[in-house]
């Protein structure tokens, strides 16, 4: 087995995956990552060293199995990231609206797919001790008007990923809220104005708190939440255990906290590539 870490992002074209890609990059990883549009994933990881791009779509079980052969060629993976998702049609729209086509393409997309292609790849990620992230979002706890399908995806994928994380001890699971995100989904959901709570985040804060890069703190209002799988029974509280909010220095912190500590964006990346808190 090679010494040089391999990491799979999806949706690595736009975002917060872009993000992560170009961190991982230059962190000296060797990533594999994908999306739908062929173009922009050729142009964004084109000239990044160790980067993979795999364009398809993830509901296409042939792509993925692609990704997944793409990573055992490489012999580990270190850490997999579900970063592709769907926001269903937009403008965002009442439950009572929902055709049945786009309940299941939002919760294929949203949850099914990224299971699937969780199982396709376990096996390397069991060898590696690695991590598996969902990223989630409030919308999977809360309950917003339109975000109906978007959220009972995401509660899905917080649930796959936990749960495939207590059933495989050998590796650490985690779902992750970045919070609001200056990204072109947060603009299909709120064209023409910042988001729906009016403050967001470049997806490079999180990307640096995923990926343990050593970058200055960014000014955020809104840093992300990490939630851990953890086993039920254990000594812990709960099955699963809100981290407290990464918040940077001078910031304060976020009024859900479930501990004392604090945790810096590079705090919050060491815990997730699976270093020592």
């Amino acid at each position: 087995m090679s010494d040089t870490k391999v990491a799979l992002i999806t949706g690595g074209s736009s975002g917060l995956g872009r993000e992560l890609v170009r961190t991982l990059s230059d962190d000296g990883w060797q990533v594999i990552t994908d999306a739908r549009n062929s173009e922009a994933l050729a142009h964004e990881t084109r000239d990044l060293p160790g980067v993979t791009g795999i364009a398809g779509d993830i509901l296409d079980l042939d792509h993925q199995d692609e990704l997944a052969a793409a990573a055992h060629d490489l012999g580990r993976l270190d850490l997999l990231v579900h970063n592709a998702s769907t926001l269903g049609p937009t403008p965002l729209r009442p439950l009572a609206e929902a055709q049945l086509a786009d309940i299941g393409t939002v919760l294929r997309t949203n949850a099914g797919a990224p299971l699937a292609l969780t199982i396709k790849v376990l096996d390397l990620l069991r060898a590696s001790s690695g991590v598996l992230v969902g990223i989630s979002s409030d919308a999977a706890v809360e309950h917003y008007e339109g975000w109906g399908l978007y959220a009972a995806g995401k509660a899905a994928l917080d649930q796959f990923i936990l749960t495939v994380g207590v059933e495989t001890p050998e590796i650490v699971a985690y779902a992750v809220d970045p919070g609001d995100m200056r990204t072109p989904m947060h603009q299909a959901a709120f064209p023409g104005r910042t988001s729906r709570t009016g403050r967001n985040l470049p997806p490079s804060y999180l990307a640096c708190g995923i990926c343990g890069s050593n970058v200055r703190s960014r000014a955020a209002t809104e840093p992300p939440i990490c939630r851990r799988a953890r086993p039920a029974g254990s000594r812990h509280e709960h099955p699963t255990k809100f981290l407290p909010r990464c918040a940077p220095p001078n910031t304060s912190r976020g009024p859900r906290m479930s501990t004392p500590r604090s945790f810096s964006p590079a705090a919050l990346l060491r815990i997730l590539r699976g270093d020592p808190a």
